[in-house]
């Protein structure tokens, strides 16, 4: 089941492992429309093309850390259109081996090994899709720093006003009786 090849579905599929933003190979191999065993062999055939930093295969305890994710994700998008998290999470269930995790760099090296007109088109998809959860990584990042200069700039004046609030809201010192006589009375 080929799913539409826009940045926002191919999105669903991108995970963050390692501190990299990565694609399982079940999940690329459905995007190209050919079997997970199918793009590994293609892999394997090219083995040299795939250093570690372009992919590597997951840890047991990564393995069983997406897959409790994947089972949330499902579970607490039921009213959403998430046919991609439900495919997602069928996949990834009951496998004979733990899944290997491409980056950017190895979907892009992907294009190389799979030579089909889908293989171009789901390249350029995921790249877009790179592409634009980077600027959404960026932007946040920018947008953080803006907050935080805010927040340090008006704590300084907010100092003042905060003072002057507290001297507001404090309870009245408590009034003495004088004895005698006073003048201002």
């Amino acid at each position: 089941m080929a799913i539409i090849l826009k940045p926002e579905n191919v999105a669903q599929l991108v995970f963050f492992i390692r501190a990299e933003k990565v694609m399982l190979d079940a999940d690329l191999a459905m995007l190209y429309g050919v079997e997970a065993r199918a793009l590994n062999q293609a892999v394997a055939r090219n083995r040299k093309r795939f250093p570690a930093d372009f992919m590597f295969r997951l840890s047991a305890k990564e393995y069983e850390s997406l897959r409790s994710q994947i089972v949330i994700s499902v579970k607490s998008s039921k009213d959403l259109n998430s046919s991609q998290s439900v495919m997602s999470s069928r996949k990834h269930r009951g496998r004979a081996y733990r899944p290997y995790a491409f980056t950017e760099q190895g979907v892009a090296m992907l294009s190389s090994v799979l030579r089909s007109e889908r293989a171009v088109a789901v390249n350029i998809a995921i790249m877009r899709t790179f592409v634009q959860l980077r600027r959404l990584m960026d932007s946040n990042a920018t947008l953080a720093r803006k907050i935080e200069n805010l927040e340090k700039k008006y704590d300084e004046k907010f100092a003042t006003v905060f003072a002057a609030i507290k001297q507001l809201v404090a309870p009245p010192a408590p009034a003495t009786k004088r004895i005698g006589f006073h003048p201002d009375r």
